[in-house]
């Protein structure tokens, strides 16, 4: 980069960070997800209104940096033992969370709307999605996260998570390739099993040594160091295996997670107090980059040069939002229990969040989904992340006011 043009990153990066941290507050105090505000922040300040800063590469690499670091977040928060205290019930609503937005969505793209089979996919897959960050949060306001219903919600977004990275992975070959290989997909599928495979153990043996030199370290600084280089090593070794970047992400994280374990376990126990200083020293890291990605969402997105006097556009984004809703409101038709309590598994079920934000930017930047496609369904992410937590609470308000506190649900 030139002197001049490095000079104007600085600006454009601390306008950036300010905006973006400025909108998330306001939202967060509006009772709503920050993400939204952080790509709001994005929208103001991109093409679509204010035109102040546009995605230049070194904006894309911090996002692509940001990106990883999210997943690692997530895998590093997924509780593999809550499967235990949900059982079928948690696989059930995943799996059928996950396959009714799928091949709703594909569906209404590829048969309704003549979108080709790629982009359709892709949209499919961007609707399995579900945020369950912004789920949580909400029950633990309303003092329900030890609820049934909350159990099984948790459990279903810990099989949500993996088989989630996994379709982003077979969507990621097609992307490159250009065309849907079933041959190179079962690759992947391949290298991806491997991976999962060894990647967890190989980042626990590292942890014992991370832990070791952290008890003898004279400097500061050196897990969150030793932590982001790793993170960064599985996601070239993701890529080097043909699977995407994010994959060695998120299983850094999994490995690292307080309750990790594999059938093999009982030799490579966790210890929820590292994992614990793992956390806490990389959350000034993860929540630095992080919004720089959602800000690049925001300044992907051209909403002038959308034609929104066209029907499509319309038609589109609210046929997709009702998929989306429906899709997982379908899901939760499999729990045991009264309606009302599964009606709340499905709405805890719809925000797509960021999970969803990261499947739409893959489809834009491998150049399948175009600009239309792009913002409607940043739309639909948009609306489902802000209308399930308003929804969730008016209709526990509503309709259950006193749950009963369950430890476990019946199998």
């Amino acid at each position: 980069m030139e002197p001049q043009a490095v000079h104007q990153f600085f600006l454009q990066l601390m306008v950036m960070l300010l905006t973006a941290r400025l909108f998330a507050e306001l939202f967060a105090r509006l009772q709503s997800p920050p993400v939204v505000g952080e790509l709001l922040a994005g929208v103001i300040l991109g093409p679509s209104l204010l035109g102040w800063l546009e995605p230049s590469q070194v904006i894309r690499l911090l996002a692509e940096i940001g990106i990883i670091l999210l997943l690692f977040e997530v895998g590093l928060e997924t509780d593999i033992r809550q499967l235990a205290k949900t059982g079928w019930q948690a696989l059930l609503v995943a799996v059928s969370g996950l396959v009714w937005p799928f091949f709703l969505g594909f569906g209404l793209s590829h048969w309704l709307f003549q979108r080709s089979l790629l982009e359709a996919l892709f949209v499919g897959g961007t609707l399995t999605a579900t945020s369950i960050g912004i789920t949580v949060r909400v029950l633990t306001d309303l003092k329900r996260h030890h609820s049934r219903e909350a159990q099984v919600v948790l459990g279903a977004a810990v099989i949500d998570d993996i088989l989630g990275v996994v379709l982003l992975a077979v969507l990621y070959e097609f992307s490159r390739a250009g065309a849907v290989d079933w041959g190179n997909a079962g690759k992947v599928m391949g290298f991806i099993a491997v991976f999962f495979l060894l990647a967890p153990v190989l980042a626990k043996l590292f942890s014992l040594v991370i832990r070791r030199f952290a008890l003898i370290s004279q400097t500061d600084g050196l897990i969150p160091t030793l932590i982001v280089s790793l993170v960064l090593f599985f996601a070239w070794l993701a890529h080097a295996m043909g699977a995407p970047e994010l994959l060695g992400g998120f299983a850094a994280g999994l490995a690292f997670s307080r309750r990790f374990f594999l059938p093999f376990g009982l030799a490579l126990r966790s210890d929820p107090a590292f994992s614990d200083r793992i956390d806490a020293q990389m959350r000034p890291i993860v929540q630095l980059f992080v919004p720089i990605f959602f800000v690049m969402v925001g300044l992907s997105l051209n909403l002038r040069v959308i034609d929104w006097g066209s029907s499509f556009i319309w038609s589109f984004s609210l046929g997709l939002f009702a998929v989306a809703v429906l899709g997982k409101m379908l899901g939760a038709l499999l729990v045991r229990g009264g309606w009302a309590e599964r009606c709340a598994i499905g709405i805890a079920m719809v925000p797509r969040g960021e999970v969803g934000l990261i499947f739409a930017e893959l489809g834009r930047t491998s150049g399948i989904l175009n600009n239309e496609i792009y913002a409607a369904l940043i739309i639909v992410i948009a609306l489902t992340t802000l209308l399930s937590p308003m929804l969730l609470k008016s209709f526990y308000r509503r309709y259950m006011p006193h749950v009963p506190v369950l430890g476990e649900l019946p199998q």
